[in-house]
């Protein structure tokens, strides 16, 4: 496992799918990771980073960017409105709008800002009670009205549950995507971003492959 091993894997398995692999975008995914882990793996030449947490990342990411040039910060974490003007600074993606309250917050920040990170619209596809994300059955309305504000939406996104076949949840987000005219489709993770590639993954979302198990405290 490695950097290499995964970005040769995503070229496989988008060749496979007919498609080219410079249409999958490789997030590395460094929440909870160490350091010098991170370190190794943007030596290597990755730019592209997905975090969950606002204060993790601020405690993280202005030392590396001093550093490093050309990085791009996704935040696939939940997003509290209180946190989301730090979050539309620091992230060049926001992979979790999931209601209309934080939705207005971004669209307000964005009016003061003159500008508005990328955004995907989090599906909760298996419709748990534990997980964020908009009901597959209100994924229409809530995406007219995020375009509504005149933010910058740019596609879907999904975790499935553990338990299920992913290809489902993969199939579903696609769906949801193509009848809204969505072109961004950010599903898969270390376990699955292979079946989620032939799905039409744009954006797959790699931790432990790529740098090791976290280390939780």
């Amino acid at each position: 496992m490695g950097l290499t091993d995964i970005q040769s894997r995503i070229e496989t398995a988008a060749t496979a799918a007919g498609r080219k692999p410079e249409d999958v975008t490789l997030i590395a995914v460094s929440k909870v990771q160490p350091p010098e882990r991170v370190a190794a793996v943007l030596e290597a030449g990755q730019r592209v980073f997905g975090e969950n947490r606002v204060q993790e990342a601020a405690g993280r990411w202005p030392d590396f960017q001093a550093r490093f040039s050309g990085i791009k910060l996704h935040l696939i974490g939940p997003l509290q409105t209180n946190k989301a003007r730090q979050a539309v600074e620091m992230f060049d993606v926001i992979h979790t709008l999931d209601r209309p309250k934080l939705a207005e917050t971004l669209a307000r920040l964005a009016d003061e800002r003159g500008s508005c990170p990328d955004l995907f619209v989090q599906i909760n596809t298996g419709a748990e009670a534990q997980k964020a994300g908009v009901l597959p059955e209100d994924a229409d309305g809530f995406i007219a009205q995020v375009r509504a504000l005149g933010l910058p939406l740019v596609g879907v996104m999904c975790i499935p549950p553990v338990e299920d076949a992913p290809s489902l949840h993969f199939a579903l987000l696609a769906k949801i995507a193509a009848r809204n005219g969505l072109t961004g489709l950010s599903m898969g993770m270390s376990a699955d971003f292979e079946s989620a590639i032939a799905f039409g993954a744009t954006h797959v979302r790699v931790g432990s492959a790529i740098f090791g198990e976290r280390a939780y405290d």
